[in-house]
């Protein structure tokens, strides 16, 4: 028997709706997907401080911070990369029920993770953003040197070399990271959240 058989769910005191009445705003999700280099932590950050100046609650959840705390245990293989981003997706869960805009900045190359992620936050706004950026681009910033190593075969499974990154078919909004500056990219957002009525 499993020891899912022995849990109860236990309801809080106080609820997501007054969570969001004490912060002003409502709580969500914000879910920046793209290659290596892309962006995505860029973005993240400055809608981050964006938000921060407009009053609103909010977190980034970055890969890379992710990995060397939470998710320290998993790998790049196929299967690792999908518990990675269902224990990000929980996480994010957390946060947007307690009231916070949570910005998520993933590589997430897979559409089956992506819309897993989308299913498990179903209850709250939920964006998600493509940072797309050509391959040759991502190498020529290689912000962290990555792709040299993955090109050497250093790195194996390696996003956009070693293996795919499957392009969003859905997102809400699609950056085009190579001709959009991070502001006018960042205002853009923030109009989307304001169109939404989440700030």
């Amino acid at each position: 028997m499993s020891s899912g058989n022995h849990l109860q769910w236990h309801s809080a005191s106080v609820n997501k709706t007054e969570r969001e009445l004490l912060n002003g705003h409502q709580g969500g999700v914000i879910w920046f997907t793209g290659l290596s280099g892309a962006g995505k932590s860029t973005l993240a950050n400055a809608l981050a401080r964006s938000l921060y100046e407009h009053g609103v609650r909010a977190y980034v959840l970055d890969g890379d911070n992710v990995r060397m705390g939470l998710n320290r245990d998993l790998g790049f293989s196929e299967q690792d990369r999908m518990e990675n981003i269902r224990r990000i997706a929980e996480v994010s869960k957390l946060f947007a029920d307690a009231g916070f805009i949570v910005i998520n900045a993933f590589i997430s190359p897979y559409q089956t993770d992506r819309a897993m992620a989308r299913h498990i936050l179903s209850e709250h706004p939920y964006i998600e953003i493509y940072a797309c950026c050509s391959l040759a681009e991502c190498e020529r910033r290689d912000p962290k040197g990555l792709y040299v190593k993955a090109r050497s075969g250093q790195i194996p499974h390696f996003t956009g070399i070693s293996a795919p990154y499957e392009e969003p078919q859905a997102a809400e909004m699609t950056i085009m990271t190579e001709i959009e500056t991070v502001s006018v990219a960042v205002d853009r957002i923030v109009t989307e959240l304001e169109k939404r009525h989440i700030m």
